[in-house]
């Protein structure tokens, strides 16, 4: 009977919260489905009188979908190099034994307490220098320097609990520390390789503070830097807004939806392994 009292408490908590998390999702979608001025004088609560697609229609034609496509080539490309740096960085520091190992993982490890907005103006004297000011490109180093702490925390932890046997029989086979890390690491680092890629791109999707520093041309904007001019051009249309946070949301929970059992298993077995 307790067992059976405490698996409704936990159901009811859990639908509890589910509502509190998703319904301002629901609230941001039925506004983007309104008029303006149904939005200003109806409840902002009720459902919509008559649903309106053309909000986001005027969404995808003032330049959605390009500011769409330079944020999925940054955040892909940035997290395939966060992966392949994060992962020999990994396989070194957790796998290789050399003097100063314990050193360079603190120090990634210390790269986590580092704030971003004390980097901004070296690293935008650094991209002017370099010519890559105002160049999607640009926003690739930033990315990938200020993601790889976490991700070789993560990665480190899990690589630690790899049983060494593995490694050595497949040395003793001929394989080279190339081929150790290639057939026989990666593959059984899956899991956290997997939890790095999402998280990492979640976090570079949302961006906002080096896409302002270092991008100025609107055919170079990213997501971020797109919504932010929607919100200052259309910043009374409340609808139209919403229409533009639903379509930059959308992909991101979607993601999450069908990969959320790959970002918790790899969390929580980074958690106890590390």
């Amino acid at each position: 009977m307790k067992k059976v009292f405490q698996t409704i408490v936990v159901t009811l908590f859990a639908l509890f919260w589910l509502v509190i998390s998703f319904y301002p999702f629901v609230f941001m979608v039925m506004s983007s489905l309104k008029g303006r001025m149904e939005f200003v004088i109806q409840p902002k609560w009720a459902l919509p009188e008559k649903f309106l697609y053309t909000n986001y229609i005027r969404v995808i034609e003032g330049g959605f979908l390009r500011f769409f496509s330079n944020s999925v080539i940054v955040s892909g490309f940035s997290v395939l190099l966060i992966i392949l740096v994060s992962s020999l960085s990994s396989y070194a520091i957790s796998r290789i034994r050399f003097r100063f190992s314990g050193f360079v993982y603190t120090m990634f490890v210390a790269g986590m307490m580092i704030p971003i907005h004390i980097t901004l103006i070296p690293v935008y004297n650094l991209t002017r220098a370099m010519g890559l000011y105002d160049n999607l490109a640009g926003l690739v180093g930033p990315y990938v320097s200020f993601s790889l702490p976490v991700s070789v925390f993560v990665l480190t932890g899990f690589m630690r609990e790899i049983p060494l046997e593995l490694e050595e029989a497949a040395l003793m086979d001929g394989a080279s520390r190339l081929q150790v890390y290639t057939k026989v690491i990666m593959p059984l680092s899956k899991p956290a390789i997997s939890t790095v890629a999402i998280y990492n791109f979640i976090m570079l999707w949302n961006e906002f503070i080096y896409a302002l520093v270092l991008l100025s041309s609107p055919k170079n904007w990213n997501l971020t830097m797109g919504l932010w001019n929607f919100h200052g051009q259309y910043s009374i249309d409340i609808p139209l807004i919403m229409a533009t946070l639903t379509l930059a949301a959308l992909p991101l929970i979607i993601v999450y939806i069908f990969l959320q059992e790959q970002v918790i298993r790899g969390m929580t077995t980074g958690a106890l392994k590390g």
